[in-house]
C-alpha cells in the first residue's frame, strides 16, 4: 500500500472548523418522536473547544486514547467550563468524566445544569470523600438533594448525567440513579464542566431535550418507529440460515432494560436492569432492547446469532434509552481478527443510538439481512469500525450479508497496529446485494473512509450504494498520528480487476490522504453521480478503467489532474490544474452536523452544501 506524501496548505481551503466535530449546536424544536432532540455535542476530537468558555482552571485538550478535555490545576477553588444557552430550560447533560486528583479532602469533580452565574447552578459532584451528591449551588451554600456512598477511584472513568425538567432535579452515575429532588432555584440556564480543588478529564458531552423522555418510573413504548423507512430492495430467495435460535424462553413482555451494573437473572425491567448478552436472546420479534446511558466494558464479542431475527413486520430493536448515550467498550481485548465488539448476524434488527469503541478487530460486524444501524458511532477500533462481512468463514455467497442500511450514522479513528487496514466503513469480500450507506460520515481512519474491495479468491460482491454522504481526513487519525501504509482514500471502490456496478451519488470527499474517489481497479459500470471531490493530496476522481457512467460531479483543488475512463459528458466539473466556477462554493471553513431527521448537513463557510 502507498503511504501519501505530506499534506499541503491550499489556498482555496481553510483548516477544518473546530466546530465540525469539537461540537455540533442543534438549533431546532424539540423533537416529537420518542428520541429527544439534541441540543448539544463535543467529544473533542478535532482538538477545539469552539462554542465553550471557561472561569478558573487550567482546560486544554489533550491525548488520554482519544482526544478529551482536562482541567489539571488542582489549586483551583473553583474551576469551570460554560458552553450552551442561557434559554435552555427542560434538558439532561450527560458527560464521561474521570477523575485525576484531588487536593485534600471534600474536593469534586462533576458537571452542572442550567447555570445562571459562576455560582448558581444544579450540581452533580463525585467527591473525594466516596460520594455522589445532587447539589443546588446558590454562592456558599449548598443543598444536597439526594447522595450516595460510590468509590471513586482517580483514573476510572464515569458516566453523568443531570436531568431537569420542571422543577424536578435527578442525578445518574453510570445508569443507576444517586439523588433526585424538587427545587424551582433554576428554571432555564447553560451546562458547565466542574471541578473543585481537583484535577479531571471530560469526554462525549450531549445534552439533549426532555420533552419527549419518559420517566424511570413509567415503561417506555414498546417499540420507537425508525426515522425512516426499512430497505426495500426485496428479500433474497435462498433460505434463511439454519442455525438453531437461543434456547433461551421469550420474556413474557415486549420491552427489556439493560444497564451496566444488570444482571443476567435480573427481569429486565427499569428497576431490575439486566444485561446485553441476555436481553438479546431473550427478546421476542417486535421487542425493544433499551440501553440505558453509561459505559459497558466487555472483553469478550457480543454475538447476535444467525437464527436470532425479528420479521419483517416485527423487528428486533436494540435502542439507547431516549437521551442517553450507551458507550460499548472493547478496550479489554487484544487486537486480534477473532475480537469484534458487536456481531450481529441475525437478521431485521434495529440499532440505534449506541457508541461501539476500541475492539481487537471491527467494532461493529454487521452479517446478517435487512438490517438498520441508524445514529451509530463505531470508533477508535483496531480495524474497521463498521464492517458488512460473512459472519462464519466459508459461509457460501447466500449467507453474505444483504438488504442492509446505513444510516445517520458515523465511523472515526479507527486505526490496527499496522496503519493500514482500519477503515471506517467497508461492505468488503463477502457481502451480498442490496446494501446501502445514506447519511452517513467516515473521518480520521487511518486507511480508507469507505472500502469496496473484492479479491479473487471470493469474486464479485453485491452492489452497494453509498448516497448523501461524507468521507474527510481519512488517513491521518484525529490526533495527527499517520503511522503505516493505509491507502488513504475517501471512497475506494473495488479490487482485483473486478467488475461491480456500485451506485455512488451526491457524496463529498474532503481532504483525504490520496484520492476522494478511486475505482482501485473495478472494471465495472459503475454510477458515480453528483459528488463534490476537493483538496484530497492526489486526485480528486482516480478512473483508470472501467465503463463507469460521471454525471454531475464537481471537483476543486486537487493535488493531481483527474483522471477519467468511462461515460462523462459536460455535467462534470473534473480538475485538470485550475478550478472551474462551482468551486468557490467549497472554500472557508468546513463543518458537518445531523439534522433531527437524520439528514446529513455540511457546511463550507457558513453556507449549506448538504450533499
Amino acid at each position: 500500500m502507498q503511504r501519501s506524501t505530506s499534506r499541503r496548505r491550499r489556498g482555496l481551503l481553510a483548516t477544518l472548523g473546530a466546530s465540525a466535530v469539537a461540537a455540533t449546536l442543534v438549533l431546532a424544536a424539540t423533537s416529537g418522536n420518542a428520541h429527544a432532540a439534541t441540543l448539544f455535542q463535543a467529544d473533542f476530537e478535532s482538538g477545539g473547544t469552539s462554542g465553550w468558555s471557561k472561569s478558573g482552571g487550567s482546560w486544554e485538550v489533550v491525548s488520554d486514547g482519544s482526544q478529551v478535555l482536562r482541567q489539571d490545576n488542582t489549586g483551583s477553588n473553583l474551576a469551570r467550563f460554560f458552553a450552551g444557552s442561557t434559554s435552555w430550560t427542560d434538558y439532561q447533560l450527560q458527560a464521561r468524566v474521570k477523575p485525576l486528583s484531588f487536593n485534600g479532602s471534600d474536593r469534586f469533580v462533576g458537571i452542572a445544569s442550567r447555570v445562571t452565574s459562576n455560582t448558581r447552578m444544579y450540581r452533580l459532584a463525585l467527591t473525594s470523600s466516596n460520594r455522589a451528591e445532587l447539589q443546588v449551588v446558590n454562592g456558599s451554600q449548598i443543598t444536597v438533594l439526594g447522595s450516595a456512598a460510590l468509590s471513586v477511584a482517580t483514573g476510572t472513568w464515569y458516566t453523568l448525567r443531570i436531568e431537569s425538567s420542571g422543577s424536578t432535579v435527578r442525578g445518574y452515575v453510570d445508569g443507576s440513579q444517586i439523588g433526585s429532588g424538587s427545587d424551582d432555584s433554576y428554571d432555564s440556564g447553560r451546562i458547565a464542566l466542574v471541578t473543585g480543588y481537583a484535577g479531571a478529564s471530560y469526554d462525549d458531552v450531549r445534552v439533549d431535550t426532555l420533552g419527549s423522555v419518559p420517566e424511570p418510573t413509567t415503561p417506555a413504548p414498546t417499540t420507537a418507529p425508525p426515522t425512516s423507512p426499512p430497505p426495500t430492495t426485496a428479500p433474497p430467495t435462498s433460505p434463511p440460515p439454519t442455525t438453531a435460535p437461543p434456547t433461551s424462553p421469550p420474556p413474557s413482555g415486549d420491552t427489556l432494560y439493560v444497564a451496566p451494573n444488570g444482571s443476567d437473572s435480573a427481569s429486565g425491567t427499569v428497576s431490575n436492569p439486566t444485561t446485553l448478552t441476555s436481553a438479546i436472546t431473550r427478546i421476542a420479534p417486535g421487542g425493544t432492547i433499551y440501553l440505558r446511558g453509561g459505559t459497558y466494558r466487555y472483553s469478550q464479542t457480543i454475538t447476535i446469532a444467525q437464527g436470532n431475527s425479528g420479521t419483517s413486520s416485527a423487528r428486533k430493536n436494540l435502542y439507547a434509552y431516549p437521551g442517553e448515550t450507551p458507550i460499548l467498550n472493547f478496550s479489554a481485548q487484544s487486537e486480534d481478527s477473532a475480537n469484534r465488539g458487536l456481531a450481529i448476524g441475525g437478521s431485521y434488527w434495529h440499532v440505534y443510538g449506541i457508541i461501539v469503541e476500541r475492539a481487537g478487530d471491527n467494532g461493529i460486524l454487521l452479517a446478517g439481512n435487512h438490517n438498520i444501524i441508524e445514529r451509530v458511532v463505531t470508533r477508535h477500533n483496531r480495524d474497521t469500525g463498521l464492517q458488512l462481512s460473512r459472519l462464519i468463514a466459508g459461509a457460501p455467497r447466500d449467507q453474505w450479508p444483504s438488504n442492509n442500511l446505513v444510516l445517520s450514522s458515523v465511523s472515526h479513528d479507527n486505526v490496527d497496529s499496522d496503519g493500514e487496514d482500519a477503515d471506517g466503513f467497508a461492505p468488503k469480500l463477502t457481502v451480498g446485494s442490496g446494501n446501502v450507506f445514506r447519511y452517513t460520515v467516515a473521518h480520521n481512519n487511518i486507511d480508507d473512509g469507505y472500502d469496496l474491495y473484492t479479491k479473487s479468491d471470493t469474486g464479485p460482491i453485491g452492489a452497494v450504494t453509498i448516497e448523501h454522504s461524507l468521507a474527510y481526513d481519512n488517513g491521518t487519525l484525529s490526533n495527527g498520528g499517520q503511522a503505516g501504509d493505509g491507502d488513504r482514500n475517501g471512497y475506494k471502490l473495488g479490487g482485483e480487476d473486478i467488475g461491480v456496478n456500485h451506485t455512488i451519488r451526491s457524496n463529498i470527499a474532503y481532504r483525504n490522504g490520496k484520492h476522494g474517489f478511486t475505482y482501485n481497479r473495478n472494471l465495472g459500470t459503475m454510477t458515480v453521480s453528483n459528488n463534490v471531490s476537493i483538496g484530497n493530496e492526489e486526485r480528486n476522481f482516480n478512473f483508470d478503467g472501467g465503463s463507469s457512467v460521471f454525471r454531475g460531479n464537481t471537483s476543486c483543488d486537487s493535488g493531481s489532474n483527474d483522471r477519467i475512463i468511462g461515460n462523462s459528458d459536460s455535467s462534470n466539473q473534473f480538475w485538470s490544474g485550475s478550478n472551474g466556477s462551482r468551486c468557490s462554493t467549497y472554500s472557508g471553513s468546513f463543518g458537518w452536523s445531523f439534522a433531527l431527521d437524520g439528514r446529513l448537513v455540511v457546511t463550507f463557510g457558513g453556507r449549506v452544501v448538504t450533499p
